[in-house]
């Protein structure tokens, strides 16, 4: 599968000298519970339609977006260039450091806190985290977390149903990065 490229305009410069060390995985689906269609990219492109969902009333104005997300087929799409800061942590802390956006990819993998992620995400994922790896010489296996790592007081996810030991599994079976035809990031605009 290729990348698909959609650029969000909730994002800006990441601080001067950050040094990106740290991945963030999340779990989104809109409407909760609902997977498949086009509400995510709408929400991080700013054009959620609130008439479309009751639920989307109260997220439609939103500013928000992740680097990547990785629907439920493994199709990998990007929002933000890397090198930029998306606006995925919020109000965050990790290791005494506050605010992940600064410091951090943000990873959203379609899912909600009830059902188990696909065999082709965590391989995706695992790909896409070793592609990272290969220019942001920071981003070690052992700095990968879940939103609810860093915002404990306010998020759940990944939650309950993201295998750590299977995406384990799966980073050590990548040690090598896909080849750079399948994955061509969006590092810089």
């Amino acid at each position: 599968m290729r990348l698909r490229y959609l650029p969000s305009p909730h994002r800006d410069a990441r601080p001067a000298g950050a040094v990106v060390d740290l991945v963030v995985l999340h779990a989104i689906s809109l409407p909760p519970g609902h997977f498949g269609g086009r509400a995510i990219d709408e929400l991080f492109l700013g054009r959620l339609n609130p008439r479309e969902h009751p639920y989307f009333k109260g997220v439609a104005k939103l500013k928000v977006s992740a680097h990547f997300l990785i629907d439920r087929q493994g199709q990998v799409t990007q929002y933000v260039p890397v090198l930029k800061r998306a606006w995925h942590a919020g109000v965050s802390r990790w290791q005494g450091r506050r605010g992940c956006n600064d410091f951090s990819v943000g990873i959203e993998l379609e899912g909600d806190e009830h059902t188990p992620f696909t065999k082709v995400q965590y391989m995706t994922l695992a790909g896409l985290i070793r592609t990272l790896q290969t220019r942001l010489s920071q981003l070690r296996d052992d700095r990968i977390v879940g939103h609810q790592h860093v915002a404990p007081e306010r998020k759940w996810d990944p939650g309950p149903h993201f295998d750590w030991g299977v995406l384990r599994w799966w980073l050590a079976a990548s040690l090598a990065p896909p080849p750079a035809f399948v994955w061509p990031l969006i590092w810089e605009e």
